[in-house]
C-alpha cells in the first residue's frame, strides 16, 4: 500500500500547488517525501506481515563461515533458489564487481527470500521464511585478509554453519573463523561439502570429522559446542543430508534437511521485546537519496518508522551522544531485493535510514536511552602502506582525482565502512593505511583506481610490537599443498623467509601430493604468492591466517634480485630493449612512456642497473646489405597490482593510475639515490 502512495507523492513534486494551504511536496527533500509516505501508510501495509513476526522465537540468526573456496557462496545460492528467489546469476551474493572477477567474497552482506511458509536473511544478510520461522543468514568472506568482516558480524548471530571441504579438510582460515565463533559462545553446525567428488568416501568424511573435533577441542570449545551435528552436502548439486550419501533420491535433492537442522539446533535470539530500542551498527552503506544506511541486529525493543532515535558511542569519559534524528525508513532484504517494512522487533537484523553520523561499532537507541552497547573487539592490523599524491613526470594524464585532499577523503570514507582498516594522516598529503594483509589493501587500491584516482603507494611494512623490551612481529600460519617434485623448491624459498615447518605429510586420498604446515613472519610472505605459483607451475595451493605475535626472527635472506632503472625520458624504443634483454627480465614494451627513475625490468644480478630504454638507432647515409637487424623481443613480464605490491623494495614506490601500474624508485634522481643508499637502513 505504501508503494502506490509513495509514487503518488513523488509525482506530485512535479505539479504546482500554490493554492494549497499545505507545504508543496516539490519543496520537500526526497527523504522527507519517503518519510511522509510511510508514516501515512497503515501500520500493517508496508510489511505485509502479521504482528506475530515481531516474536523473537520465530527468528534464527545464522552465519555461514568457512575457509576460502569451500563453498559458502554457492550454498547461499542454492538456499535462495530453493526458497523461490529470482537469482540473476551464479554467486548472487557476490554483488561487488571485484568479487565476481576474482571469485572471492570480499564484504559481508545481507539478503532474504520467501516460500509459501518460510524465509532466510543472508553478510551478504538475507531473510528466508522456513516452516513459520524466519532465518537471517550471513555469508562471510573466507580470506584471512578480510577477517574483520567476520569479526563484526559474528556478534549479530546465535548460530553458525561451519562449511568444510570434505576433500581438503579444515585449513588455516577454518581455524580463524571457528575461533571467532566459539569465542562468542556460538554452537556451530558442521556441514561437510563437496561429498559428491569421486575421491571423497565415508571413511574420508569420518577422518575430516575427527580433525574438526580436534580443532574444536584445541580452541577450547565447551561440552555443548563439542556436541555438534554433522551434515553432508553438495552445494553445487543443491542438496544436503543428515546421513552420508553421494546420490540421494530425487525427492531429497534439496536443502530442506539443512534448513530443518538450523531451526532445530540454533536457538532463537535472547531478546527483550518490551524494553527500549537499542541496536549495534554492524554494517554501513551510502545511498544517494537516503544518505547513510545502518544495518545491525536489534538488541532490545521495537523500532518503527518515524521514531525519534539518537546515536551513542563509548568513550573513556563515558557515553557520548553523537546525533539526534528520526527513523526515515526501515528495510529488510528479501531475496536479492531490499524491501521497506513498517516496524521490527528485538533479535531481528534490519537496515535503517535517518541518521548521518553513527558508524560501525556504535549504538542507535531510542531518545530516552543513554547507555551504549559494547563494541566488537577486533584483532590489530599487521601491515601498513603509505598512500600519497602521485608526483611522477607522467602524473595527471589518466586520473581525475589527483590531490591529497581527495585521496584523504576517500580513505576516511573507507575507514568508516571497513573497521579492519585504520587511516592515519602523515606529512605532505600522505596517509598511512593499516590493514590485515596486502590482498585487503590491494582491493582498496584497485577500487580507488577504478574510481579515477591517481596515487603513489609504498611497499607494505609489518607493524611490530615491543613488550618487556623485546621486539615482536606478526606470525602467520601457512598451509601448503604441492606436488612431491616441488617440495624442495618451496621449502628452500621459505627458509630464506624465516619460515619454520610444524608438520609435513602426504595428502590423504591423493597420490604424489604433500601437505606442509608452517609458521612464517608476515613480512616473509609479502610477495611470495606469485613466486609460489611460478615455482609450482600453478599446481600448488597456499593458504595463510594470522596466528600470533612472536619474537623477531631476524632479517630475511635474499628474496629478490636488483632492478633495471630508466635514466631517459620519452617513448621506449625496441632497438634499446633488444640490447637490454640480456641484462634481465623486462616489464615494458616498445611505445610505452618512461622517465628517470622508473623501473623497466628485473636485473639478472642482485644490484640495480641504470639503463637507457629510449635510445634510438643512429642513422647514417651509408647502407650495406645485412647491416640492419630485425628486432625480436620476448614478451615482457606484466605486473598485476598484487604482484607489484609484493615486488617493490623499501626504496621503491608503485605508481597507480586508472590505466597503468608502474614501478619507480622513491628518489627519481640518480645522484639522490646514491646518497640515500649510503644511509643505514631501518
Amino acid at each position: 500500500m505504501a508503494g502506490p502512495m509513495l509514487r503518488a507523492l513523488l509525482s506530485s513534486t512535479r505539479k504546482s500547488s500554490s493554492s494549497s494551504p499545505f507545504t508543496p511536496y516539490r519543496f520537500l527533500s526526497r527523504a522527507s517525501i519517503i518519510s511522509r509516505a510511510f508514516s501515512a501508510a497503515p501500520a500493517t501495509a508496508a510489511a505485509d506481515e502479521p504482528n506475530s513476526s515481531l516474536c523473537p522465537s520465530r527468528l534464527r540468526n545464522v552465519a555461514v563461515i568457512a575457509h576460502v573456496d569451500h563453498g559458502k557462496t554457492t550454498l547461499m545460492d542454492r538456499l535462495l533458489r530453493q526458497c523461490g528467489a529470482d537469482i540473476p546469476h551464479e554467486r548472487a551474493m557476490d554483488s561487488i564487481s571485484l568479487e565476481r572477477e576474482r571469485g572471492i567474497t570480499i564484504a559481508s552482506k545481507v539478503c532474504a527470500f520467501f516460500q509459501t511458509i518460510a524465509w532466510i536473511w543472508i553478510v551478504n544478510v538475507t531473510s528466508i521464511p522456513w516452516k513459520e520461522n524466519e532465518l537471517n543468514m550471513v555469508d562471510t568472506p573466507g580470506h584471512a585478509d578480510f577477517g574483520g568482516e567476520v569479526e563484526r558480524v559474528v556478534g549479530m548471530v546465535e548460530g553458525a554453519v561451519l562449511v568444510v571441504d570434505a576433500g581438503e579438510g579444515p585449513l588455516a582460515q577454518t581455524k580463524f573463523v571457528l575461533a571467532k565463533a566459539l569465542k562468542y559462545g556460538i554452537r556451530p553446525l558442521l556441514l561437510l561439502n563437496k561429498v559428491d567428488r569421486p575421491s571423497v568416501s565415508e571413511e574420508r568424511c569420518n577422518e575430516v570429522e575427527s580433525l574438526v573435533f580436534d580443532l574444536f577441542a584445541n580452541l577450547g570449545a565447551t561440552e555443548e559446542q563439542l556436541d555438534f551435528p554433522v551434515l553432508y552436502a553438495s552445494a553445487k548439486e543443491g542438496w544436503a543430508s543428515t546421513t552420508f550419501t553421494k546420490d540421494p533420491p530425487d525427492e531429497a535433492k534439496n536443502m530442506s534437511q539443512l534448513l530443518d537442522a538450523i531451526v532445530t539446533h540454533v536457538p532463537p535470539p535472547k531478546a527483550i521485546i518490551d524494553g527500549p530500542f537499542q541496536m549495534l551498527v554492524s554494517m554501513m552503506e551510502r545511498d544517494f537519496y537516503l544518505g547513510r544506511i545502518l544495518t545491525g541486529r536489534i538488541h532490545s525493543g521495537i523500532v518503527r518508522v518515524g521514531d525519534r532515535v539518537h546515536g551513542l558511542r563509548n568513550k573513556d569519559s563515558g557515553v557520548e551522544k553523537i546525533e539526534d534524528g528520526k527513523v526515515v525508513k526501515l528495510m529488510k532484504k528479501k531475496g536479492t531485493n531490499m524491501v521497506p517494512i513498517d516496524c521490527a522487533g528485538a533479535g531481528d537484523i534490519i537496515s535503517m535510514a535517518g541518521l548521518a553520523k553513527p558508524v560501525i561499532g556504535q549504538t542507535v537507541a531510542t531518545a530516552e536511552v543513554m547507555s551504549a552497547l559494547p563494541a566488537v573487539e577486533l584483532d590489530p592490523p599487521t601491515i601498513s602502506m603509505t598512500f600519497s599524491v602521485n608526483d611522477s613526470p607522467l602524473a595527471g594524464r589518466d586520473g581525475t582525482h589527483l590531490t591529497g585532499g581527495r585521496i584523504g577523503d576517500r580513505l576516511m570514507a573507507e575507514a568508516e565502512t571497513n573497521i579492519a582498516i585504520n587511516v592515519l594522516p602523515g606529512l605532505s598529503d600522505s596517509f598511512e593505511v593499516q590493514g590485515r594483509g596486502e590482498l585487503q589493501l590491494g582491493i582498496l587500491i584497485e577500487n580507488m583506481r577504478r574510481e579515477g584516482f591517481e596515487l603513489s603507494v609504498s611497499p607494505p611494512k609489518v607493524m611490530y610490537k615491543t613488550e618487556n623490551g623485546q621486539k615482536l612481529e606478526p606470525i602467520e600460519e601457512v598451509t601448503i599443498e604441492v606436488n612431491d617434485e616441488h617440495v624442495g623448491l618451496v621449502m628452500e624459498a621459505l627458509s630464506h623467509r624465516r619460515a619454520e615447518v610444524t608438520d609435513m605429510g602426504p595428502v590423504s586420498g591423493t597420490v604424489g601430493r604433500t601437505r606442509l604446515s608452517l609458521t612464517c613472519p608476515s613480512r616473509g610472505l609479502v610477495g611470495y604468492r606469485s613466486v609460489f605459483s611460478s615455482d609450482t607451475r600453478g599446481t600448488g595451493f597456499m593458504h595463510r591466517a594470522f596466528l600470533k605475535y612472536e619474537k623477531y626472527r631476524g632479517p630475511l635472506g635474499n628474496v629478490r634480485k636488483g632492478v633495471l632503472v630508466s635514466m631517459g625520458f620519452g617513448a621506449i624504443r625496441a632497438y634499446a630493449l633488444m640490447s637490454l634483454e640480456a641484462r634481465g627480465t623486462l616489464f615494458v614494451t616498445p611505445g610505452m612512456e618512461t622517465y628517470d627513475g622508473m623501473i623497466v625490468g628485473e636485473h639478472s644480478r642482485d644490484t640495480d642497473l641504470d639503463v637507457n630504454p629510449v635510445r634510438a638507432k643512429e642513422l647514417t647515409n651509408i647502407r650495406a646489405a645485412g647491416s640492419d637487424e630485425a628486432v625480436k623481443l620476448s614478451p615482457p613480464r606484466t605486473m598485476t597490482l598484487e604482484e607489484a605490491i609484493g615486488y617493490v623494495a623499501s626504496d621503491e614506490l608503485i605508481e597507480v593510475t586508472p590505466k597503468a601500474i608502474r614501478l619507480r624508485k622513491k628518489y627519481l634522481d640518480v645522484n639522490k639515490r646514491k646518497t640515500m643508499s649510503k644511509k643505514p637502513k631501518e
